[in-house]
């Protein structure tokens, strides 16, 4: 579950960082980009320890 969250909210503050800087909006557009590397670090450590722990493929697990 919580590699489907970071999933989403990488896309959405990726999204929103592109859409604030093409509507000229820098400050927005950085704290965008800064979520959304926060969000990229949170996604490589869930999987890392999923693969630590072995746990197979679920979903929930």
């Amino acid at each position: 579950m919580r590699i489907v969250l970071a999933t989403f909210g990488l896309v959405i503050c990726t999204v929103f960082a592109v859409l604030a800087a093409t509507a000229n909006l820098p400050v927005l557009a950085v704290i965008m980009a800064v979520l959304a590397v926060i969000a990229a670090i949170d996604l490589v450590v869930v999987i890392r320890r999923r693969i630590k722990r072995g746990n197979g493929h679920s979903l929930f697990g």
